[in-house]
């Protein structure tokens, strides 16, 4: 470990608890425009009930109140320039010109995401000065629904790993807990929602990276199907089908907002699904009494879970039940290990190929993180015949699910195998007793639902562990059944009125 990363890593726990007890009340008008929802707040804007400029003022308030010691939001956009960009939506909105549901909207989009004139980092030193001169696909959609980008939200280096910290801005401290990890790769974006910073947050996912910072934040991510968001620009427009954007929210209705403005066919991207987003945006109550939900638990005691995790997630299925589902366990036809294997080979020929142009330069490479090389290397040692029997592997992964919904509507998993843990730690080296061979083998748990390309919503199961942290639960639905899967998820949040109501401690000083 490089001596930069030790520094951002050993903050003392006990100086930021206390400044996390020196925050002061917020203003009360503020703290309630905060703390609206998507809808809610679009609908306000729109009525003109709430001008963009209390809006920005509110949001810019509380992040100065609280990034300093969560460091959720990186690159951010000077506050003058933002006021009078909130100023012009409100000429806008004077005249009648709405641009679209995200109209005045302060937004921070994930780092991993090239952002027109913003600095995008990746959180890598390698782009630490990379200001874009162009969105793309995702950005460009937030940005024409009207947001306004107060800057970036934080990530892990190279969005690898499940831990947002980075040699650039350091690390992103959970919502609910200072001292421990705020999860990735869209860790920044999950605590500026839990913290009231932000009323949505973009994300992307391969392994995770909008579900566990959701479960371990007490928010919602979604994992949309294949082609839902498209990938653009993208150098390998057919090949590359593992990473996909999608939103993130303090409820699933806003989450259904965020993918309406975010998905949506595009030429540049041929498997892109051709549906009309706006289906999103509708109401989601839909009658589930007769429906099934298959519990698939640590898939059959293939995956390492930390005490009190299963515990914890169990006892939110509750919430099933009371719509009127029936929930039975349910097991998978393949191995946890079969799917794990499959699942390392592709992603060291994704991950791998992504950033070889780093790696073959000695001095950038040297610049890197161990994980990113690791990655690289394995790439390298790749032959055809393992990357085509692990694509035959992806395609056992797929029909198995595909058998198990038959029989269920949909099927739930956790979304992390640990409770959120220390932020001096890189990674959990063991979990209930197994060693973890990698920097990402304790996220295991996310990785089927991947390689089956599922739409996949990380919903809160509640608080557990020791120390009474954070842990979500995925629901995972069939192909393209993206809709289906945020009703489910909507009836599930209606069942569970403890989610809104539940606040971290830095809300409530």
């Amino acid at each position: 470990m490089t001596v930069a990363r030790r520094t951002l890593l050993a903050a003392p726990v006990a100086a930021i608890a206390t400044r996390a007890e020196a925050f002061s009340p917020p203003a009360n008008a503020s703290d309630e425009i905060t703390g609206l929802g998507a809808t809610d707040l679009a609908a306000a804007i729109r009525r003109r009930d709430l001008s963009s400029r209390d809006v920005m003022a509110a949001h810019l308030a509380q992040i100065d109140r609280l990034n300093p010691c969560f460091n959720a939001i990186v690159s951010r956009v000077p506050a003058d320039q933002l006021m009078r960009a909130a100023a012009a939506s409100d000429e806008d909105a004077a005249a009648g010109r709405f641009r679209g549901p995200l109209h005045g909207f302060p937004h921070a989009v994930k780092d991993t995401a090239p952002t027109r004139g913003i600095r995008s980092t990746q959180g890598s030193p390698l782009l630490r000065d990379n200001i874009p001169a162009a969105d793309s696909l995702v950005v460009s959609r937030m940005r024409d629904a009207g947001a306004i980008f107060i800057g970036k939200s934080n990530v892990p280096e190279f969005a690898l790993g499940s831990h947002s910290f980075n040699p650039i801005f350091g690390v992103t401290r959970n919502a609910w807990n200072p001292a421990v990890s705020a999860g990735g790769s869209t860790g920044g974006g999950a605590v500026a929602l839990a913290l009231h910073m932000t009323p949505l947050a973009d994300g992307s996912d391969f392994g995770g990276s909008l579900r566990n910072p959701a479960g371990w934040n007490n928010v919602f991510g979604f994992r949309p199907s294949f082609g839902r968001v498209p990938s653009v620009p993208s150098s390998d427009v057919f090949g590359q089908t593992f990473a996909t954007s999608g939103p993130m929210a303090r409820h699933v209705r806003d989450v259904a907002l965020l993918l309406s403005v975010q998905a949506g066919p595009d030429p540049r991207a041929p498997l892109s699904l051709p549906d009309d987003p706006a289906r999103f945006a509708g109401a989601l109550d839909r009658e589930w009494k007769g429906g099934r939900i298959g519990w698939l638990g640590d898939l059959n005691g293939g995956l390492a879970m930390e005490p009190g995790v299963l515990a914890t997630c169990t006892k939110a299925l509750s919430a099933f039940r009371d719509v009127g589902m029936a929930v039975e366990e349910a097991k998978l036809s393949l191995s946890a290990a079969e799917m794990w294997r499959t699942a390392v080979t592709l992603r060291h020929w994704s991950v791998g190929a992504d950033l070889m142009g780093f790696y073959s330069d000695p001095a950038k490479r040297a610049q890197m993180k161990p994980e990113a090389i690791w990655e690289i290397e394995g790439y390298l040692r790749l032959t055809g015949r393992q990357v085509a029997e692990a694509s035959e592997g992806r395609s056992r992964i797929y029909q198995a699910f595909r058998e198990l919904f038959e029989r269920y509507d949909f099927v739930v998993l956790p979304s992390a195998q640990v409770f959120p843990f220390a932020v001096e730690e890189r990674w959990p080296k063991e979990v209930a007793g197994r060693p973890m061979d990698s920097y990402h083998r304790w996220m295991e748990v996310t990785l089927p639902a991947t390689m089956a390309g599922l739409p996949t919503l990380a919903v809160p199961a509640g608080f557990g562990g020791a120390r009474k942290l954070p842990i979500g639960l995925q629901i995972i639905g069939p192909n393209h059944a993206d809709l289906a899967v945020l009703q489910m998820g909507h009836a599930y949040e209606q069942a569970s009125p403890w989610i809104g109501k539940a606040v971290p401690d830095a809300l409530r000083h």
